[in-house]
């Protein structure tokens, strides 16, 4: 099939080298004329593990190109997917559709035959009927089709959950379009991916109920792990025996420092604030966007509480700055409310983040920087492990004890177990392990 993708970000990137990568002939269209001249060099503007290979794999098989010119790359496409950006606007918290829209406009401006036009990005219910008629308005009623088509990718692990996803869900109002959806994934058929088909609006809801869910399982555990504290229980043990009833199940119970990305807590807001538009308050939504704003900030009070109550002066080594592995996303994440409030409490810090630290030093150009784990805890008074990257779950502890100020290390993912790191002769705080901790 002939596929248009408008918008060369995240979704559109992964989605477009999939696609391509099943053998269909995908076009990327976005108005950055610098990025557009790297991505046809194969140079990606984000870190996503395999996507770069995938991507110069398709462009050299030609069947993947970059253009900033739509109405030519729609001159052939019997589909076009919508994967520009929603932010959440900041007066308000809901969504910003006005990309949305925009493309919208532009696509209805462009199409010459019957074209199904479908909303990827994540959008509030109704936004695909406010598509139908901006287009409408430049276009003959019966010569495209709206469907709704929402994604489900992981950062870091984006690849993997479009060629094996959990499931597929199409809405669509026409056959004609749900024709043309199950021929775009008809390569996904031999991995048996289910193909849930529904009305636009209630594809469009999946979409923030699923990430709402996810959020508030995050959330749980969490506020789980401050009463296993409190009453001298073990976080893990209790998540273990939740998840082992398969009704619960074990992903989404790791306690922590808070949600972030690009995702969770847009997504979350946006569903706060539909609900209040619509009359339908979602008030365990309200709750879980509260609670995860506050415990971020507890996570830098956690860190000065172990380091007696004052960390002016003191050096704070910081690892991990994403909001999780495998991504450069720093979007939300943990690691700017900690390091803000240990600013603001007088410390001196030194981060770390395999690739987190080109954005981070956008928001922070004061701090210090490693070159890795090591120069984060020389001179520090406590090392802080943030974001759970591989390289940080078995450093070598006998070398780090000599070399800080005080032996101290906060592990806020419970990446180690307290026997271990007691051995070497740290004191070490993790979150929801009881009284010992």
């Amino acid at each position: 099939m002939n596929i248009a993708i408008v918008g060369c970000g995240y979704v559109g990137l992964v989605t477009g080298a999939c696609l391509a990568d099943f053998g269909h002939n995908v076009v990327c269209i976005d108005r950055d004329a610098e990025r557009i001249a790297n991505l046809t060099n194969s140079k990606i503007p984000i870190f996503e593990p395999g996507l770069e290979e995938l991507v110069a794999t398709n462009v050299g098989a030609e069947q993947l190109r970059f253009t900033t010119d739509l109405k030519a790359a729609l001159e052939d496409a019997e589909v076009v997917f919508i994967a520009v950006g929603t932010p959440r606007r900041e007066m308000d918290g809901h969504a910003d559709l006005s990309h949305v829209y925009g493309a919208a406009r532009e696509i209805g401006k462009s199409l010459r035959r019957y074209c199904v036009v479908v909303t990827k990005s994540t959008v509030p219910v109704g936004t695909a009927d406010e598509i139908e008629r901006i287009i409408t308005e430049c276009a003959p009623p019966d010569g495209f089709s709206v469907a709704s088509n929402p994604e489900f990718l992981r950062e870091g692990a984006a690849i993997r959950d479009f060629k094996f996803p959990d499931r597929i869900v199409v809405g669509a109002s026409d056959a004609r379009a749900r024709d043309v959806m199950n021929e775009v994934y008809r390569p996904l058929f031999i991995n048996a991916a289910p193909m849930m088909f529904t009305d636009r609006r209630t594809a469009e809801l999946i979409k923030y109920a699923a990430n709402a869910f996810l959020a508030t399982k995050i959330t749980f555990i969490n506020e789980i792990a401050d009463l296993c504290e409190a009453v001298g229980a073990d976080v893990q043990s209790v998540a273990r025996g939740m998840g082992l009833d398969n009704r619960i199940g074990t992903k989404f119970l790791h306690a922590g420092p808070g949600y972030g990305g690009s995702c969770f807590p847009k997504d979350t807001l946006a569903l706060v604030k539909s609900g209040q538009d619509q009359g339908a308050p979602q008030r365990i939504v309200e709750a879980v966007v509260q609670i995860n704003d506050q415990r971020k900030r507890a996570m830098a009070r956690r860190v000065i509480a172990a380091c007696g109550n004052s960390v002016r002066g003191k050096k704070i080594g910081i690892l991990g700055l994403t909001f999780k592995p495998n991504t450069d996303d720093i979007r939300d994440a943990p690691a700017i409310a900690i390091v803000n409030s240990l600013l603001d409490a007088g410390a001196k810090i030194t981060a770390y983040d395999p690739h987190g630290m080109a954005a981070f030093k956008e928001l922070f150009p004061d701090i210090t920087y490693g070159h890795d784990a090591y120069q984060c805890a020389d001179g520090a008074s406590a090392l802080v492990i943030v974001t759970e990257w591989e390289g940080f779950r078995a450093l070598n502890l006998k070398r780090i004890r000599p070399t800080m100020d005080e032996p101290l290390i906060v592990d806020l993912r419970n990446i180690y177990p307290p026997t271990v790191v007691a051995q070497h002769g740290f004191r070490y705080v993790s979150v929801g392990r009881g009284t010992k901790n």
